[in-house]
């Protein structure tokens, strides 16, 4: 009765937990560490070695392996895993006989990638705040100065319509105060925090309508565009707005980068789980995938991490913001935007996962529990 009620007891844990003998077979694992090491639950695992169940887990294996040689046993710890990219915060203790003598190890640990997600991103959101602030007080102080310039060059221009030299640097000075007015309120859009208008989307008629917008900011020329996205595709709960903006800027940057010839695919399919990082707290829902395809020059890999940084461009006159801007959105949709070579490593692939039902907005995250593995953690 004690060992079968032990056992209901690891079993109910929201926790992992995972108990080994000194020679390196498992005694007991939990479907909560099943989970958070993204594994299937296997009823003949116990009595295997540890090695052998967790092979597709090495740092875990590893950190069993060395309770039995450390002094003092990491409490609170945190390990990384390479194959999913999830943490891991964990307690190791020994377990120990009625003599003394150590016999097994047990580790509790918690998935804590849905927390350092939250942190990170009210990081981002108080440093974005203090930026916003900084880049509103220089954009009013920028715009007066640049509209005045545009307004007198262009009252210059009325003036000397007889001199065609001034007439050309006239009309470079207009265009370069529009294009610095153009930046100053990019600056504004990327710093400004993002506040989502939820609506039902349709991602047939939003594609549609990005390729409008797209056709009216570059000459598509001879580039053939093909889409594939079904109108009973299910909506997407989000900002429409945003979302329009952020395919009319890749169709856009697709379209440059093809200059008048070549060809752009637009496809998208519905998916049960979107293969994104998740927690037994947080499971990955239903979705949908939407990839822009085209078969230009590409980009470098050295370069293909960089280009959501902000103020990161290739372009002469560009600004560097327009990716960073994006993935911003994605992100506050709960989404996520990947690029990566076309099909043949040719070309380049920008491939977005986007949630039917986002949780849009998120409280802010509190450990309230101070004894769990991994917590409390320093800020």
């Amino acid at each position: 009765m004690p060992e079968r009620f032990y056992r209901d007891l690891i079993s109910g844990m929201r926790n992992g937990v995972i108990v080994i003998r000194r020679d390196g077979t498992l005694v007991a694992i939990n479907d909560a560490a099943y989970a958070s090491l993204d594994m299937l639950p296997g009823s003949a695992d116990v009595g295997r070695a540890i090695s052998a169940v967790l092979a597709d887990v090495p740092e875990m294996v590893r950190v069993l392996e060395g309770a039995f040689g450390s002094d003092p046993l990491p409490n609170r710890a945190e390990v990384k895993l390479a194959r999913t990219g999830r943490s891991i915060g964990f307690t190791l203790s020994l377990v120990r006989d009625d003599l003394g003598i150590v016999s097994g190890a047990a580790l509790f640990f918690r998935d804590l990638t849905r927390v350092e997600q939250l942190e990170e991103r009210e990081r981002l959101r108080d440093r974005l705040a203090a930026l916003g602030e900084m880049a509103a007080a220089i954009a009013h102080e920028v715009k007066n100065p640049l509209a005045g310039i545009e307004v007198m060059a262009g009252l210059l221009k009325r003036r000397m319509s007889d001199n065609p030299e001034a007439q050309s640097m006239l009309a470079d000075i207009i265009g370069e105060a529009k294009m610095a007015n153009a930046i100053v309120l990019e600056v504004l859009d990327f710093v400004r925090p993002v506040r989502l208008q939820v609506e039902d989307v349709s991602l047939a008629g939003m594609v549609q309508d990005s390729l409008h917008m797209a056709d009216s900011l570059v000459t598509r020329g001879h580039v053939a565009i093909s889409v594939d996205v079904a109108e009973d595709l299910p909506p997407v709960q989000g900002d429409g707005h945003q979302l329009r903006q952020v395919f009319t800027n890749l169709l856009t940057n697709a379209l440059e980068a093809l200059d008048g010839q070549g060809r752009l695919i637009i496809q998208a399919t519905a998916l049960d789980r979107l293969p994104i990082p998740s927690t037994p707290d947080h499971p990955p829902g239903p979705g949908v995938e939407i990839t822009v395809l085209d078969d230009g020059p590409g980009i470098p890999e050295s370069m293909r991490e960089r280009i959501f940084s902000p103020f990161f461009t290739t372009k002469p006159r560009g600004s560097g913001l327009g990716l960073a801007i994006v993935r911003k959105v994605m992100d506050a949709h709960e989404g996520r935007i990947e690029v990566e070579p076309g099909p043949n490593g040719s070309g380049t692939c920008f491939r977005l996962l986007l949630p039917l039902a986002p949780a849009i907005e998120h409280p802010p995250f509190q450990h309230s529990d101070n004894g769990a593995p991994g917590g409390p953690r320093p800020r």
